[in-house]
């Protein structure tokens, strides 16, 4: 809804603005303080690029050329590329068994939500591409804050307003360059782009910073379960969205897969 009247570049600063102005707001309200050394901030902006500024364009990108309902779908492989980033690049535990037959099954799932037995359909393969690396920065960015964000022992409320401030910052002159899309500024999309902001980029990494230290970067890396869920009601609500048969089989594989590769159905059995 934000892109009827933003550029991707627009949505991205948009939502980043939006969320560092509610978070200030909130942290003067409640006494926050912010720490002033460099290697704080600069690790923060790192966290930013990964997890706000490069997937906050890709997802705006490439929701000119697919679905919402798609791209909440592919969101959720984000648990299996934190999976394999922990087990490839931050090297915290060796692959098991398990890991490897729920990385199987969750592929599984999304070749089926792509629907490759038919081509892709209505959406655009760069599209596609698209949300897969920013599927691919979400997931290199919990364990990468389970690592170097949570050990400097922030409060998570000055973490996440920092964060989202700076990466607001970085994505001004990409907006003062090519932010707006048209000049016709409707009350939906704007209402959109306000709660996108405000929660979905302001209170939420709070909670995602909670998360993380409380439960590690495996957990928490599995909200995005509920995306597709949320994705596909509202998307068939607002925008009318076309929903395929295979969409949600293939979104139940590939949540199944994600529990799989987790160990959720050992604790279970425990």
């Amino acid at each position: 809804m934000g892109l009827e009247f933003l550029t991707p570049f627009g949505v991205a600063f948009g939502r980043c603005a939006l969320g560092a102005i509610t978070l200030l707001i909130y942290s003067k309200i409640r006494g926050i303080s912010f720490p002033r050394e460099r290697h704080i901030w600069i690790k923060l902006w790192l966290l930013a690029l990964i997890q706000n500024i490069i997937p906050g364009i890709l997802f705006a990108f490439a929701e000119v050329r697919v679905t919402s309902v798609l791209a909440g779908i592919i969101n959720a492989t984000t648990p299996l590329v934190t999976l394999i980033a922990i087990l490839i690049v931050f090297r915290e535990e060796k692959p098991r068994g398990f890991q490897i037959i729920g990385l199987i099954i969750g592929s599984f799932g999304v070749l089926i939500v792509l629907g490759v037995w038919k081509g892709l359909g209505h959406n655009n393969l760069v599209g596609i591409l698209a949300l897969l690396a920013a599927v691919t920065c979400y997931g290199i960015s919990f364990p990468y804050t389970k690592k170097f964000i949570i050990p400097l022992g922030l409060k998570p409320e000055a973490a996440a307003t920092m964060q989202i401030t700076v990466a607001a910052i970085t994505l001004l002159p990409l907006y003062l360059y090519d932010g707006i899309a048209k000049d016709e500024f409707r009350v939906a999309p704007l209402l959109a782009m306000l709660a996108l902001g405000a929660f979905g980029t302001g209170f939420a990494y709070i909670w995602n910073f909670k998360i993380i230290a409380a439960a590690g970067s495996s957990i928490a890396s599995t909200v995005t379960y509920v995306t597709p869920v949320v994705a596909v009601i509202v998307g068939w609500i607002f925008k009318g969205e076309h929903i395929s048969s295979n969409q949600p089989i293939g979104a139940i594989i590939l949540v199944l897969g994600a529990a799989i590769s987790q160990g959720r159905f050992n604790k279970l059995r425990a």
